[in-house]
């Protein structure tokens, strides 16, 4: 990378080694387009001091925070570090929900950089919040130069982007294939039975995952659900599975390594998105499970979610906080190896063609390109 290359501030609400959705895709970005980019990275701590370090060789800028309120990081300095940094800032690419970065950029100073937005899902639960927030959202996305949305589903359903769909691009989320290999290393001991079929929910047990009704579905299934995950609502998971009498075919396995998850999508015969809620926005643990053929069994949310497996050619689509219908679809797919088998190919397919880090980040690269040679 030369040293008149454009410089890029990657604005998110954490970073790496911070894991969740939205990290994830700031890392790819960061990492992905470092060559072609001077990429810079401004991020809360999650709680405590913060820190100016390098990570893969991305200069990273972490605020000190007093933690998380509504979601949203606690962190005074956040505005003065943005101010600093988007001085020398040719694109500033924010990724939203984040109201403490929308708020920042009232209060910096003006800067001729470009902005680009990915806006990566509505904000659901704090409706009471979010009618106080919505005004200075519809300003900043006013003053954005694009808009990168995950999928076409949230592109339609969202009321905050309809006045803004002119500068909209749909760029899907992505991961590299080449990281969804054949497992290595010694398998951990699954609790699979070779006498029935296998289940798998790999995600946190909180409120928009829908988790209850697969495990309510269980008394109706004949076959094994690993829950790979913790969370809030892991207790009382557990306990609903031993009221439902199916705790003896679900099992809560807790937190699972990275390095492990090939073996469980590799040993399940079906994955299960149950998710109730529009914050499931996308569900990039579909994408994990597709590498690896499994098929896949989602509700049809009004996100992205649905788009990413598709009803009929990846797997199945049901209603959700319906768990006799996922119930049903689950029965259905599961007593069909053909349909099996043709769901798995389609899902490997699906995946390397729609959905591969390389033409995402060529998508970015396209459109950074494109802003910073439009004439104002």
């Amino acid at each position: 990378m030369s040293n008149d290359s454009p410089t890029v501030l990657q604005v998110s609400k954490f970073y790496y080694p911070d894991v969740g959705g939205v990290e994830r895709v700031v890392q790819q970005l960061a990492e992905g387009l470092h060559s072609k980019y001077d990429m810079r990275v401004l991020a809360s701590a999650t709680e405590g001091i913060g820190e100016q370090t390098i990570v893969n060789d991305v200069p990273v800028t972490r605020t000190s925070s007093f933690g998380t309120v509504l979601s949203v990081s606690a962190s005074p300095t956040f505005p003065a570090q943005l101010a600093r940094l988007q001085r020398n800032a040719d694109i500033i690419h924010y990724h939203l929900p984040n109201p403490l970065c929308v708020g920042s950029h009232f209060i910096t100073p003006s800067t001729d950089a470009k902005i680009v937005v990915t806006y990566h899902s509505d904000i659901v639960r704090q409706k009471a919040a979010l009618k106080y927030y919505r005004p200075f959202l519809q300003r900043f996305l006013n003053q954005a130069d694009r808009i990168i949305v995950t999928s076409p589903n949230l592109l339609n359903s969202s009321e905050h982007l309809t006045p803004h769909e002119q500068k909209c691009t749909v760029i899907p989320l992505s991961i590299d294939l080449d990281d969804y290999t054949d497992p290595i290393g010694e398998p951990p001991e699954l609790p699979v039975d070779p006498d029935r079929p296998t289940l798998l929910f790999v995600g946190r047990l909180i409120y928009y995952k829908g988790v209850e009704y697969l495990v309510d579905a269980m008394t109706e299934i004949d076959a094994t659900l690993m829950i790979a995950g913790d969370g809030e609502l892991r207790e009382s998971l557990q306990e609903r599975a031993a009221m439902r009498g199916v705790d003896d075919k679900v099992h809560f396995l807790g937190y699972v390594p990275d390095e492990h998850l090939p073996h469980y999508y590799e040993a399940a015969d079906l994955f299960v998105l149950p998710s109730v809620e529009p914050s499931e926005a996308f569900g990039i643990v579909q994408l994990e499970a597709m590498a690896y053929g499994t098929p896949i069994v989602n509700t049809n949310l009004r996100t992205g979610v649905p788009w990413v497996s598709k009803d009929s050619e990846t797997g199945r689509t049901t209603a959700p906080r319906d768990s006799d219908a996922l119930a049903s679809e689950i029965n259905e797919v599961l007593a069909d190896e053909d349909l099996l088998q043709k769901y798995s190919e389609n899902a490997y397919k699906r995946v390397q063609h729609q959905f591969n880090e390389e033409t995402m980040l060529g998508q970015v690269d396209q459109l950074y390109q494109e802003i910073l040679t439009e004439e104002y």
